[in-house]
């Protein structure tokens, strides 16, 4: 069980999150690259219809940052359609391990007693704690060698295509269809970013990150 000690510290983790939340909403307001004839990417005023900017909010931008910066909104729309996918996978990782499928095995053998998948409970704050130090630094080396090379965006592209042609990809050619696979993984990416925010708190503050359902942690 991991909980909060003090009212004062679960007041300003509360505070805390109200103000990721502001910054992450600000950064939902999508602008369309337009390309020009040299292939660079210029930013354009943010209109309805763009990928993201579905209902009901439509062009959501209360702080107007894409007004102020829109210089930065390609780097913003890439760390959003990436965080978005890590968020997914996040919440996914959630509800396998709280039904109970795990890898068979061992997760480390440099632990002492050596670790199984097994012993690594579900959730997210307690499996962070169970995880050893050794290998969060190696799951974090990995990330970070593929976000910089075989994943890498190339600024020629439409931001979250990070493949290109060097992996066989789903490629839709209907218009309709690739804006509406679009706006699904834009859409489902912020949901599980909330979902995934929601659950460390519940976790923090009952032990249990998917309530109301019936969970027992492993301790």
């Amino acid at each position: 069980y991991l909980g909060f000690g003090t009212q004062g510290s679960f007041s300003t983790m509360i505070s805390q999150l109200v103000v990721c939340f502001v910054a992450v909403a600000s950064a939902y307001t999508p602008v369309v690259p337009v390309r020009t004839a040299r292939g660079a990417v210029q930013m354009s005023a943010i209109t309805p219809g763009d990928v993201g900017t579905t209902r009901p909010l439509g062009v959501y931008d209360p702080l107007g940052l894409m007004t102020k910066m829109p210089e930065k909104y390609r780097r913003w729309q890439e760390m959003e359609i990436k965080h978005g996918r890590i968020a997914m996978l996040a919440t996914l990782h959630v509800f396998i391990t709280g039904a109970g499928y795990k890898w068979p095995g061992y997760c480390s053998y440099l632990s002492f007693p050596p670790i199984k998948f097994d012993d690594i409970p579900a959730g997210t704050l307690a499996s962070w704690a169970a995880l050893p130090q050794a290998g969060w630094a190696q799951i974090v080396c990995l990330v970070a060698i593929l976000d910089n090379s075989l994943f890498a965006q190339d600024p020629n592209l439409e931001p979250g295509d990070v493949v290109g042609d060097r992996i066989p990809w789903v490629r839709y050619a209907d218009p309709e269809v690739k804006f509406y696979k679009l706006n699904a993984e834009r859409n489902n990416g912020r949901a599980a970013m909330m979902g995934i925010i929601g659950m460390m708190i519940h976790e923090s503050l009952t032990g249990n990150p998917i309530w109301p359902m019936t969970y027992e942690p492993i301790v």
